[in-house]
């Protein structure tokens, strides 16, 4: 079985007055990020009930954790980006295919592969789902097959001996959902972006909410953030996720691109690594936690989603 590392830093922990941070370095796992755990899981279920083709919508992390999957499955996939996709996320993708596989795809011993760019890449890969039963639309935010596929995720955490918290950045809600139903007596905190947070504003005082409206939101919201993982709106598991973090006493944070800027700088700083802004959510919720007054007598975990 997989293991990423999880590994204590004395001075970021000082340095966010913290008697001892963690780092799970999910942007270590062979597939990219913490994807890997639920969406190949995904593939090998559906599988074994027969299934051979998939597709799915997503131009970052879940997309490379399929790409994966499906050469190393020998199963068909329909990977749907968007038109304005980032063009080194393009390329990141597309490299997946082209190497080492390329020869093996021409000779057709690897099914067939592909990357669309279309205008609505969530609709596109609903109805590839729903044009013939045989295709499996992999989507995270709906299917709980996805909760299973964080239980060894949960299992690696679960060694940290005596583990107060962890901070999840989250879009979906599916990793803090997962990790909150596998380890029911941590406190699971979530981090959204001030352009997108369905989840955690419904733990922001309003007070804090009046004063991101007035400094970030109408700005961050226009063009996004900087953590543009971060885009589920609609937030299907809202109710399981906000249930999740008031069973388990943690909380939802709400953080701008300049603290995700900070962040970035603190951790290489203080850990010397290069962590992505989705990744800095993690860290910059625990700043915002110690900062109002949470306190913990045992290590905390910041999850290192992705690269």
């Amino acid at each position: 079985m997989l293991i990423t590392p999880q590994n204590s830093y004395p001075k970021l922990a000082r340095a966010l007055g913290l008697p001892e941070i963690i780092l799970k370095r999910e942007d270590l796992h062979p597939y990219g990020s913490h994807k890997g755990r639920s969406i190949p899981y995904m593939i090998e279920k559906y599988m074994k009930q027969g299934y051979r083709d998939f597709a799915i919508s997503s131009s970052g992390n879940a997309a490379l954790a399929a790409l994966n999957a499906a050469l190393e499955k020998k199963v068909n996939l329909k990977v749907f980006v968007g038109k304005n996709i980032n063009k080194s996320k393009l390329n990141v993708l597309e490299s997946i295919i082209l190497s080492p596989y390329q020869g093996e795809i021409k000779r057709g011993s690897i099914k067939k592969i592909s990357i669309e760019q279309v205008a609505n890449p969530k609709q596109q890969a609903f109805l590839a789902g729903k044009k013939t039963a045989k295709v499996i639309n992999l989507r995270q935010s709906t299917d709980d097959l996805a909760l299973a596929g964080y239980k060894t995720l949960a299992a690696e955490l679960k060694r940290i001996k005596n583990l107060q918290a962890i901070f999840v950045p989250t879009s979906s809600g599916t990793t803090a959902q997962a990790l909150g139903k596998f380890l029911p007596d941590i406190q699971i905190h979530i981090a959204q972006t001030t352009a997108c947070h369905p989840i955690a504003e419904i733990f922001s005082p309003y007070e804090v909410r009046e004063h991101l409206s007035r400094f970030y939101i109408g700005r961050e919201i226009e063009r996004g953030s900087l953590a543009n993982a971060i885009v589920d709106k609609v937030a299907h598991r809202k109710e399981k996720v906000i249930e999740v973090i008031k069973t388990t006493n943690g909380f939802g944070w709400i953080i701008s691109d300049e603290e995700i800027k900070n962040a970035i700088k603190l951790v290489k700083e203080t850990a010397d690594i290069d962590i992505s802004p989705n990744s800095a959510l993690a860290v910059v919720g625990l700043q915002k936690a110690v900062k109002n007054n949470w306190t913990w007598n045992g290590p905390v975990v910041g999850l290192i989603t992705g690269k």
